[in-house]
């Protein structure tokens, strides 16, 4: 977190605020705001300090008590600090009650992460998927002063008898929902076309939390170039590629990344994206190991499966990033409770080979290490597939038949 606030001195500014609640322990919240942190960063801001506050439910009119408020406002106003972000989803009242308050620009995570995607979209389709969600997402928030919106669409002989402005801006931004849902139609149907085409081929997908290195095993597996960087969401698009391991060839999907609390309107918006993960016959589930938090990245993943209707699927956990692995060794006289944290990368491969009906896969993409244990779990888990459907196509496995001799 330090090194994330450290950086980007020329950047907007900006202060977060997490709850502590009943549902949601102090050493959660900042882990939270520690990601909140990396998304700011991701957009472009440079988060300078983080503020948090025991509440057992948020406040209806500025989610946060107005002591907290106050001092959130001299702290910014000390430090010329104009925005104020939010790690959870406000309200159009809280948020117009905040600005009122604090004289500044007040964003929640939803429209943080919808800001990243937008920045992020660079084909037509991830574009249109972006926009739809940025408008549901607008839509039940406008206050009034969408006068802007009048003007694209042309108000005279258009604004019914006694319509106010904020009436014709939410006709105008459901008229825009509704053609940006006609352009995704047309864009889905052409990707299903692309998607048939690619014949009965074995499919492999790679889901997981977002910058877990996805993207960096995709180019590792594949030998292409998949776009992957150390920022959130890096990926929007699916990209599909063709690999052969051993004569054996199969297609390999890399998805968008899953996040903690993503908004439902996205996930309304990409399911179409994620047809690649609903239609793949294998699912990579890669984690990063070496995140304090990976077993919650876990639960948030196979959640995000299961809401798309993914859960009947084989499904492989892939530990990405053991050489940035680090833990607490407890000294013998430390009689605290021992917690996950203070196990050791073996002590941690033995729990998870120990509960899992599979084996688990281990390794470090970046420094291929146990890559090609990877490689040859990944070919016997296809060629099962590939049997099964395929099963006189012999000559695609002639180590097999010249060792049965």
């Amino acid at each position: 977190m330090k090194d994330i606030i450290e950086q980007k001195k020329d950047a907007e500014t900006t202060v977060l605020v997490g709850v502590v609640s009943q549902y949601q322990t102090e050493e959660q919240t900042k882990e939270y705001l520690d990601e909140l942190a990396f998304l700011a960063t991701t957009a472009g801001v440079e988060p300078v300090q983080l503020f948090t506050q025991k509440l057992d439910t948020p406040n209806p009119k500025t989610f946060i008590g107005t002591g907290k408020l106050n001092e959130i406002k001299n702290y910014m106003e000390e430090h010329e600090v104009e925005m104020i972000i939010f790690d959870d989803e406000l309200s159009a009242s809280q948020i117009r009650n905040i600005e009122k308050n604090i004289n500044g620009r007040v964003i929640d995570r939803t429209n943080l992460i919808l800001d990243i995607f937008a920045q992020r979209a660079q084909t037509a389709h991830a574009k249109v998927q972006v926009e739809l969600a940025q408008y549901q997402y607008l839509l039940p928030r406008l206050t009034g002063l969408w006068t802007h919106l009048e003007r694209q669409k042309g108000g005279i002989g258009l604004r019914g008898p006694g319509e106010t402005e904020i009436e014709t801006d939410r006709r105008i931004i459901r008229d825009k929902i509704a053609r940006l849902k006609d352009q995704l139609k047309k864009i889905d149907k052409q990707m299903a076309t692309q998607r048939k085409n690619r014949g009965k081929m074995v499919r492999v997908a790679l889901v997981g939390y977002t910058n877990v290195g996805k993207s960096t095993i995709m180019n590792l597996i594949s030998k292409s170039e998949v776009f992957a960087e150390n920022k959130l969401f890096a990926t929007l698009d699916t990209t599909v590629r063709k690999v052969v391991i051993e004569n054996l060839p199969f297609l390999m999907s890399d998805t968008v990344g899953f996040i903690r609390k993503l908004p439902t309107t996205l996930v309304e918006a990409f399911k179409s994206t994620l047809d690649e993960v609903r239609e793949a016959d294998i699912l990579l589930h890669v984690v990063d190991i070496s995140h304090p938090n990976h077993e919650e990245q876990i639960n948030v993943v196979e959640s995000t499966l299961n809401e798309i209707g993914c859960t009947d699927k084989p499904s492989y956990l892939v530990f990405n990033k053991i050489d940035q692995y680090e833990y607490d060794k407890k000294d013998d006289d430390d009689l605290t409770e021992r917690t996950q944290k203070n196990w050791s990368l073996e002590e941690l491969k033995k729990s998870y080979i120990a509960k899992s009906n599979e084996s688990c896969i281990f390794i470090s993409a970046k420094d291929k290490t146990n890559v090609d244990q990877f490689k040859s779990v990944l070919y016997e888990k296809v060629k099962d597939i590939h049997i099964k459907r395929y099963p006189y196509n012999d000559f695609l496995f002639p180590m097999d038949f010249e060792e049965e001799e």
